[in-house]
């Protein structure tokens, strides 16, 4: 694999979190109801450009969009062209087949925005976030299985973040502090998913401590993900109540995850290759 896909694939990870996070700060503060609720219109100049700062949050959003569409579909196709492993390519491929419906759903939380709409708006979101994150760990598996102490350890700072910053639970849950819950949380999720691929990309005799990694990272990942999916819903005290518990579980886990690697893990053998074949 060039530098030149790792570069990209590393970028369109964040390019996508950055869209996630953005999309979550412009619901939040109804910038989403803005540019005269017209779609891919705007409420300025030709229709094409904002005329207050409610719209400019849904016309730069909409910007970023289409910016990181391009970058998720030229690095699929410079993924082909380079033939790396099948893994990296499918999951390219995931992301770029969902992202028509994705633009879909994106005008349609401007035209009706309703919570069904909503919801499979982040949740398509999510889903393309994860196949690109799997690209990326999968394209950086030679150099990832150094770095899954570091993962971890980004993890651990993210899960006790997300558990102060909870919907609804401690603080005001405003724009400000869901960007910030967002962006905590899909790097704590990254992370995850990142250290469950590479962990389990390790060969050797003693590749069962990667196993063991894996067995606890994988489904911290699924609870943190469904912990950033909840958090978009009308909150209500039970609700509420089985966010923290999620919250509480995923903080568990990961904090397993930090005992195994404080424990040692050891180096693998030279088996796995760098492009997930």
């Amino acid at each position: 694999m060039t530098p030149r896909l790792r570069r990209l694939l590393a970028g369109a990870a964040a390019m996508t979190g950055v869209l996630m996070v953005l999309g979550v700060y412009t619901a939040a503060s109804g910038a989403g109801l803005t540019c005269a609720g017209r779609w891919p219109f705007c409420d300025g100049f030709l229709g094409l450009f904002p005329a207050n700062w409610g719209s400019f949050i849904e016309w730069f959003h909409r910007l970023v969009a289409m910016l990181t569409g391009f970058l998720i579909l030229g690095t699929t196709v410079q993924a082909w062209r380079e033939g790396v492993g099948k893994g990296v390519r499918y999951a390219l491929v995931v992301a770029t087949v969902i992202l028509p419906f994705q633009i879909v759903l994106g005008a349609l939380t401007v035209t009706e925005y309703e919570w069904v709409i909503l919801t499979a708006h982040y949740v398509v979101a999510t889903s393309i976030f994860t196949a690109v994150v799997a690209a990326a760990a999968w394209g950086l598996v030679d150099r990832g299985i150094p770095r899954i102490a570091d993962a971890v350890r980004l993890a651990l700072v993210g899960a006790p973040v997300m558990l102060v910053l909870a919907p609804h639970a401690f603080v005001s849950f405003g724009p400000t502090t869901q960007a910030v819950y967002y962006v905590v949380g899909l790097a704590t999720y990254a992370a995850l998913v990142a250290v469950t691929l590479w962990a389990n990309a390790a060969h050797g005799p003693r590749a069962d401590a990667y196993g063991r990694l894996r067995f606890v990272t994988a489904p911290a990942s699924v609870v943190v993900v469904a912990l950033l999916i909840a958090g978009r819903q009308v909150y209500g005290p039970v609700l509420e109540l089985a966010h923290l518990g999620g919250t509480v579980l995923a903080l568990v886990l990961v904090a397993g995850a930090a005992l195994l690697v404080r424990g040692g893990l050891p180096v693998p053998q030279a088996g796995a290759t760098n492009d997930a074949d």
